[in-house]
């Protein structure tokens, strides 16, 4: 069993409810998205939700504090295990999930709120909604830390500050194109 796994929560809020053709693009990537997630190097496994089919939740799923007040009672978020944050980051900036990062101001309000939190966890350990959430609250509240941190100032298991291998980001990023090129070409037909 590893001694630690990179642990990842992202959170958003919608321009316009989920059924809405405003949003339609969005919702037709989402399970491109978790596929690509599946195939890329150094993902370990992500949170379902309840009542929808596909991965088991882990634990009730909650919101941060910037769903206040939107209308909405749920809103877009993930929560994921990764090898480590060069795979994380090969997987976000590159391929499918890419694609749908330059799209993502069609679909989403501007965050006043770090969309995503980054947080190091004991290989045994799976975090649940309420740690994502927890963590994205303290690093909006006090910034990066080895607590809760940011791809642009990431933080290593042992708590030091580090430095991306954007060197590893770049082979794994090859690496994962192999197998997501029939979801990319899937994706780059669909609608915004």
């Amino acid at each position: 069993m590893p001694s630690a796994r990179l642990a990842f929560y992202n959170f958003g809020l919608h321009v316009a409810p989920a059924e809405s053709k405003t949003v339609e693009g969005f919702v037709l990537r989402e399970p491109l998205n978790f596929e690509a997630a599946a195939r890329t190097c150094g993902f370990i496994g992500r949170s379902g939700y309840a009542g929808y089919p596909g991965a088991r939740s882990w634990g009730v799923q909650v919101f941060p504090r910037y769903i206040e007040g939107s209308g909405f009672t749920s809103a877009p978020s993930s929560l994921s295990l990764w090898a480590d944050i060069e795979s994380l980051m090969g997987f976000t900036y590159n391929g499918v999930h890419a694609e749908a990062l330059k799209h993502a101001r069609n679909w989403n309000v501007k965050p006043t709120w770090p969309p995503l939190v980054l947080w190091w966890v004991p290989g045994h350990h799976r975090p649940d909604w309420q740690e994502g959430v927890e963590r994205l609250e303290y690093l909006a509240d006090h910034g990066p830390s080895p607590s809760a941190f940011t791809f642009k100032q990431p933080y290593g298991p042992d708590g030091a500050e580090t430095a991306i291998d954007r060197d590893r980001v770049k082979e794994l990023a090859v690496r994962n194109a192999e197998t997501q090129r029939d979801l990319l070409a899937h994706v780059q037909t669909l609608k915004v």
